[in-house]
């Protein structure tokens, strides 16, 4: 059976990690892969998770299977931070969650969950888009096509055709938008910008299915949230998948949840089902322990404080490294405009060189990004900043 088989292209920012991580030259930067870095190259655990997972052993009485839906806690205290705690769909008892393996979990699950609804249904991404968003929804049999959103040349949005598009859409297919800290391009849509089109989706009837992987890392945790809450209060029915893995700084305990809003909550219940039955035939059982550490931190008004604030130095962190790496750039004497990158959001930007000078930082200064120049804004630091300004500025 084996034989039929071929190869996979390997995927690029673990090749390019391999790569980095070979590499002897003493100022080598990794700007390839998307995790959060401190200014001294580590990805730390949050002393509120340190805290939590204390609590956790000194509590845990059993290994047990916890249930398709996973912690019922976990899923209610995820649901009010996406949604807010007074949000009128959640009045109306119209959410159903499920804790999922992590974000790519929950988008996974989504998709299944979508093919059950409508096997012919279209999925509309942004283009660019997470790179794993097409293949996860192909996997499971869904088409998958892109509508406008990011000018390479201008450093913007295509605003406005990004609108004509959605304004083509049916009301059987689905579009997937990302709340917040757009990845791979940085480039958000504003809050007017999402009043617009939450105001389209309402009109065309298509399903939004919203991917927040990054709450709290653009603007705060209710500002980055504003898309869901007012696509929820604006129509009947839509999915929202979201991760812990980034705010909470919980990569490895893969955690995350898939909502689901219907109109009423008899509906609800319905969906809920066809929900639960798409997870016992993938994954039957979803992890409990990073479960439990987000609802003890969510669950104490103290611990979520302490959250609040270390996400915040990590927000402030990012934001920083996006405007220390324009100034750096001036002070190079670049003349080309890249007051972009610190107007973005979020861990990625798009650093706008093409595939060749990408190549040329990597093999003569051991700079490390994707062929596309989306680097990882976590990766700069005071200290490379400096090394990193002055090689772009020499291939530029």
């Amino acid at each position: 059976m084996f034989n039929a088989l071929t190869a996979m292209p390997a995927d690029p920012i673990l090749g390019l990690l391999t790569q980095y991580r070979q590499d002897t030259h003493p100022q080598k930067i990794d700007l390839g892969v998307g995790v959060y870095k401190d200014p001294i190259g580590n990805t730390p655990i949050l002393d509120c998770v340190k805290t939590a997972e204390r609590l956790r052993t000194e509590s845990e009485t059993t290994k047990v299977y916890i249930g398709p839906t996973g912690s019922p806690q976990f899923n209610t205290l995820m649901t009010e931070l996406a949604f807010g705690e007074a949000h009128s769909a959640l009045i109306a008892d119209r959410i159903r969650t499920v804790s999922t393996p992590g974000g790519t979990g929950a988008l996974r699950v989504a998709a299944e969950f979508i093919k059950s609804c409508n096997p012919n249904a279209v999925l509309w991404v942004s283009d660019p888009t997470w790179v794993n968003h097409t293949g996860l929804f192909e996997a499971a049999g869904i088409t998958v096509k892109t509508y406008p959103y990011y000018d390479y040349d201008a450093k913007t949005l295509k605003f406005d055709e990004m609108k004509a598009a959605l304004n083509k859409i049916g009301s059987n297919d689905v579009v997937l938008l990302h709340a917040c800290c757009h990845n791979p391009s940085g480039m958000d849509l504003t809050n007017a910008q999402w009043d617009e089109v939450i105001s389209i989706t309402a009109k065309q009837g298509f399903t939004p299915l919203i991917d927040m992987a990054y709450q709290g890392f653009g603007d705060g945790v209710d500002e980055d949230a504003y898309g869901v809450r007012q696509m929820a209060a604006q129509v009947e029915e839509m999915i929202l998948c979201s991760s812990c893995s980034k705010n909470f700084g919980l990569y490895r305990e893969r955690i995350g949840a898939c909502s689901i809003m219907a109109k009423d909550s008899t509906k609800a219940n319905i969906a809920f089902s066809v929900l639960l039955y798409v997870v016992r035939c993938i994954y039957s059982m979803p992890p409990a322990h990073g479960a439990a550490l987000v609802e003890t931190i969510l669950g104490d008004a103290q611990l979520k404080q302490q959250w609040l604030d270390e996400l915040t130095v990590m927000r402030n962190r990012i934001n920083g490294n996006r405007q220390m790496l324009v100034n750096k750039l001036i002070e190079q004497g670049v003349k080309q405009d890249f007051s972009f990158i610190a107007n973005q959001k979020g861990m990625f930007s798009f650093l706008g060189i093409n595939a060749e000078q990408v190549e040329t930082l990597k093999k003569e200064h051991s700079i490390y990004m994707v062929g596309s120049s989306r680097m990882s804004i976590a990766g700069i630091s005071e200290t490379n900043v400096d090394y990193l300004a002055k090689s772009i500025a020499i291939i530029l």
